[in-house]
């Protein structure tokens, strides 16, 4: 058996692989196009989602198995050439820290104000104003998984409320209280922060709508970690410019790139990140224990024994 690593020394380190995995042929590539010329006997490609193109497919004729890096593999999906009998993973599981972390970064820096503060560094000028703590306030944790309890878990540490919104969970560790997702009104109208983890399907396809951002309050911060169509960006910018909700930080758009006429760049009250939501200076060695395991797994045809297997 055959596995071709997309690599970039970033998300996923082959020779980590090969160590591991000394019984298997293991060929890399930093890409999808210059995966092409060697590609054509690999039975399992392992990559980032997002960057497997269907051409690359398509010139894959023994694939049987994609182990997906990224916890989100709706990419594949849109793939025309990628068989229903291909296997599919996801890196689903490692991703709590660094979302985690982001998510403060927006949560802190829009709180208390730190831009206007990083400017009056930059003039020497001495300004003092109130400092709006965490402590007290209540996130709201719109899809509730692996990343989502590792959050609430650090949100509690901050002496923060925490509730969930999710039709599969009554209840999880570190969660006050859980709302179904008919109760997403609800859960806006309490919501401090309103940070968004869900998976883009049919269903959360612009969830947060106008009738939602209308219900947070105007002191409310909307997070979007989760994908950019989640969000209704038209609704999302005229809500910020009317100063009808206080803030939001954005990893994720309905366009990416995200174009450089889009009025959310210059907003005092936002702050947009490139998609970095899921990454870390330690991601290679957060995914390698999945890999290794899935890859061995199904080496031995001990398919029920894969984790985060996605079909």
């Amino acid at each position: 058996m055959t596995i071709l690593i997309l690599e970039d020394g970033v998300h996923i380190v082959a020779e980590d692989v090969r160590r591991a995995c000394r019984d298997l042929s293991i060929v890399a590539a930093p890409n999808a196009a210059e995966a092409l010329p060697v590609c054509a006997e690999a039975d399992v490609l392992v990559a980032l989602a997002h960057e497997v193109s269907d051409e690359l497919v398509r010139a894959m004729p023994k694939l049987r198995y994609i182990c997906s890096l990224t916890a989100g593999v709706d990419h594949l999906n849109e793939l025309p050439s990628l068989s229903k009998d291909v296997k599919i993973t996801s890196g689903r599981g490692i991703h709590g820290p660094q979302m985690a972390e982001l998510a403060f970064l927006y949560m802190i820096a829009l709180s208390r104000d730190f831009r206007p503060m990083q400017a009056n560094q930059q003039a020497h000028r001495w300004q003092r104003w109130p400092q709006r703590l965490l402590f007290g306030k209540t996130a709201v944790l719109v899809g509730i998984g692996p990343i989502a309890e590792d959050m609430a878990s650090r949100c509690k540490a901050f002496g923060m409320q925490v509730v969930g919104v999710s039709d599969a969970r009554q209840q999880a560790a570190g969660f006050d209280r859980m709302l179904p997702r008919a109760g997403l009104l609800e859960a806006a109208a309490i919501a401090d922060f309103l940070i968004l983890l869900v998976p883009l399907s049919e269903r959360t396809r612009h969830m947060i709508d106008d009738t939602v951002l209308a219900a947070m309050k105007r002191t409310g911060i909307l997070i979007n970690l989760a994908r950019g169509p989640v969000v209704d960006e038209k609704a999302l910018v005229r809500r910020l410019q009317e100063g009808s909700i206080a803030g939001a930080g954005l990893d994720v758009f309905e366009e990416e790139p995200l174009p450089g006429s889009s009025p959310l760049w210059d907003m005092p009250n936002v702050i947009v990140t490139p998609r970095v939501g899921g990454m870390s200076d330690v991601f290679a060695r957060q995914i390698l224990p999945i890999v290794v395991h899935n890859l061995d797994c199904f080496s031995q045809n001990r398919l029920e024994d894969m984790m985060n297997i996605v079909r």
